[in-house]
């Protein structure tokens, strides 16, 4: 159960935002077998100059059309796993007309007693939900 913050820069209309969404959970889907109802994302727009996205010193410049995503979600996936999700959501996105440069994923892994669905339960401990598989 992945949850995905999705930060981008005001201007693109509800259409395309969704287009962003769905793509990145597609991308999820195809590489990790989550369910379909594992959908939770945060899109938040920025008004110019609120999102700073430097390119680390790779030699590419990004544009205003910068995605920035954080996927919070549980350990103990490989890296192959990982660098596959993030090869998904670049190729899914350019079929968004999102440019590779402007795709940036951080990536943070947390463990089944840190996530509650609701009712102030940790559903993964309680066994209300099964803890996904790897």
């Amino acid at each position: 159960m992945p949850l995905v913050r999705i930060d981008i820069n005001e201007g693109r209309t509800v259409g395309e935002v969704g287009i962003l969404s769905r793509s990145i959970h597609d991308a999820i889907l195809a590489e990790y077998g989550i369910p379909e109802r594992d959908y939770f994302h945060i899109l938040t727009e920025h008004r110019a100059g609120q999102i700073v996205a430097q390119d680390a010193g790779l030699g590419f410049e990004r544009t205003g059309g910068v995605v920035m995503i954080q996927i919070f979600t549980q350990a103990g996936r490989s890296q192959e796993a990982k660098q596959s999700l993030f090869a998904a959501i670049s190729a899914n996105l350019a079929l968004a007309g999102v440019a590779g440069e402007d795709v940036f994923v951080g990536y943070v892994e947390n463990t089944a007693g840190d996530w509650s669905f609701g009712y102030g339960r940790a559903q993964y401990i309680t066994g209300e939900l099964n803890v996904p598989r790897k």
